[in-house]
């Protein structure tokens, strides 16, 4: 049998307007991740971030830094979003997420099978994947029991090196199939969100737009809470 890439089988971008609308799934909120490097300050400016809206998780992603400085810089960080009640997520790594007790762990492609992410750290614990534009390694990922598939870069990001840009009809085409949160993420700002939230995704991956606001990351969450009001 002939194997086909997601290239070669383009996607209609007009392939989800064929199925109603599932009423069932909450609106589009946000997840936020952490600047690649903080400082001791830091636990401040999140909570001035989770003040200035609804924020569904947290993803603390820190690069080049060894898991010991990972975990202490967690601490304060951990104990603020179970005190706001928003998910406390690691990126990578699923030995410091279970030697953390985090909400969640995030795999990029490289990072392990969910499968054996779910024996070491249980039922409850939520695994998010990173798929790229890929709807094949979408449904892998949601066939080896991820709790949600992220695609992006939907936009030029300096927050980390991408070489994917999926278009905004593959959000459309995986909820109008599955039931399996997806995220949008890369260079998401409020004035690029709206077709993404349009587009279906169930949450917005922000990172750069919230820390890097003008006026600090309360305005920068802020920023986002007219968008998300149009779903």
């Amino acid at each position: 049998m002939t194997e086909f890439t997601d290239e070669e089988l383009a996607l209609d971008p007009n392939f989800a307007a064929r199925f109603d609308s599932d009423d069932r799934r909450p609106p589009c909120q946000l997840y936020l991740i952490s600047p690649p490097a903080i400082d001791a300050g830091f636990v401040d400016s999140l909570a001035a971030a989770f003040d200035g809206g609804d924020v569904a998780a947290f993803q603390l992603r820190l690069k080049g830094v060894g898991d010991d400085a990972i975990a202490q810089a967690a601490a304060p960080l951990q104990k603020l979003c179970a005190e706001r009640d928003v998910a406390f997520i690691i990126n990578d790594s699923m030995s410091l997420a279970k030697r953390l007790g985090a909400d969640g762990v995030h795999l990029g492609q490289g990072d392990g099978d969910p499968r054996e992410a779910r024996k070491l750290l249980g039922p409850s614990v939520q695994i998010g994947v990173t798929c790229h534009d890929s709807r094949h390694l979408a449904m892998e990922a949601g066939e080896a029991g991820a709790d949600y598939v992220a695609f992006g870069a939907f936009y030029p990001t300096t927050t980390k090196e991408t070489i994917h840009r999926p278009d905004p009809s593959i959000l459309g085409w995986w909820t109008a199939l599955f039931e399996l949160p997806c995220v949008a993420i890369g260079g998401i700002t409020p004035g690029n969100a709206a077709p993404l939230v349009k587009a279906g995704a169930d949450f917005l991956a922000v990172s750069g737009a919230v820390w890097g606001h003008s006026d600090g990351p309360q305005a920068g969450v802020a920023a986002f809470r007219a968008v998300l009001a149009q779903e």
